[in-house]
Parts: structure tokens; sequence; C-alpha cells
């Protein structure tokens, strides 16, 4: 990825690498997100297929486990973070983990989670993060997670947003099931956070999505 108005930092593989290296991970809470753990506790079906993209340490991951889900797909484009999550996760055949980037990667998935993603990547690629997520999902797969509902004033990474925003972003590809401001976040992110769940629309978008640098 390029830098973007020479303002932006290169967020690039070397880029997360050196953060994970350096343990400059501010973003990482040491747990499940709680909201997200609300919306998986009343899952049924343990054998939906599931991303995490840009999962970090993946604590989600670790509490899907828990619960018994059974078709677990984790992505980040950082070797490093991956490194960590090949010890981590060495045993459990219920893991399938990416080093990869996400606007190239194909695959089908019943349920995507969002949590400190969009709003790590260069601002330059949002507007394609939609169309790649609709592509991603089944039929009735769905998009639930979290976006920062308020704009920073360093400049990011992370980079906020609006509601009116994302909900401007999101129109075009998805019908909206949840969207509304987050009253269970974690305590260092009261007040900051939009939970969603997104129904991709019933028509395609060409995956035209390369990254290339």
């Amino acid at each position: 990825m390029e830098n973007f108005n020479n303002k932006y930092p290169k967020l690039n593989a070397a880029y997360w690498n050196a953060q994970y290296q350096q343990q400059l991970i501010g973003w990482d809470m040491g747990t499940v997100s709680p909201p997200l753990k609300t919306y998986i506790d009343q899952l049924t079906n343990k054998n939906i297929h599931i991303l995490i993209p840009g999962c970090g340490y993946a604590h989600e991951a670790d509490y899907l486990l828990q619960l018994g889900f059974l078709n677990i797909t984790l992505m980040d484009v950082s070797s490093e973070a991956c490194k960590t999550l090949q010890e981590k996760f060495k045993n459990q055949r219920a893991i399938k983990i990416l080093n990869a980037d996400f606007f190239e990667h194909q695959g089908q998935y019943d349920l995507i989670l969002e949590q400190t993603f969009f709003c790590a990547l260069d601002i330059k690629y949002r507007a394609l993060y939609p169309g790649k997520m609709q592509n991603l999902l089944t039929k009735n797969g769905k998009l639930v997670g979290l976006f920062f509902a308020v704009e920073f004033p360093k400049l990011g990474p992370p980079y906020g947003g609006s509601t009116d925003y994302y909900a401007h972003l999101f129109y075009p590809y998805f019908e909206s099931k949840a969207f509304q401001p987050c009253y269970n976040s974690h305590p260092k992110r009261q007040g900051s956070e939009l939970f969603v769940i997104l129904k991709p629309k019933p028509f395609p978008v060409p995956p035209n999505y390369s990254t290339e640098q």
C-alpha cells in the first residue's frame, strides 16, 4: 500500500510486523470484546463458517473455541501476528490461520466478525471494504461487529468515522439488522463504538479488489 497524500503511515505488512515486534498494540484488549461475546453467546449452530479479518491475537477465536465452534478462519497481514497464532492454536483443528491480504482473499462465510480491522485500513481502501465483505458472505451470512463512531484527534490508525458515514458506505451492499450505539463496550471504549449486524443485499458485486503494492 502506498502513502496517501504523503501524510499517512504505510499500512503494509512491514508496518504491522513492526507494531507487533515492538508490542505497540494498544488496540488489543487482552480478551474477547464484550459486545461480540454477547452476540456469540446467542449463536446455536457451531458449524457455521466464521472469518475474523485483521484478527491480531484473536481473542474472539479463543471464546469461539470455548463454546465449541468448528470452522474459524483467522486472517492477518502481519506474519508476526500469525506466528503467534500458529503457536497459540497449533493443536486446534477448528482454526485455520491465513497470513494474507483481506482484499485478495476468496471464500464464503456465514459470519464475519469485525473488530478493529476497518479502523486500521489505509483510508483509501475504505470504499472497497463493503463490496468485498458482501462478496465473502453467503446469501444468508452476516457481517457483525464494531466501528468507531468518533473522530480521533491524532492521525491514525485507528481512523474513526460517524454513524452517517457508515450508513452511506454500507447502504448499497447491505441491509441493516442492527445499527446503533454500543451499550456494552469495553470500559476503554465506552461511548465511542457503533454495533452493527449487516446482511448482504441480494445482488453480486464483481470481486475486483487488487491491492498490489
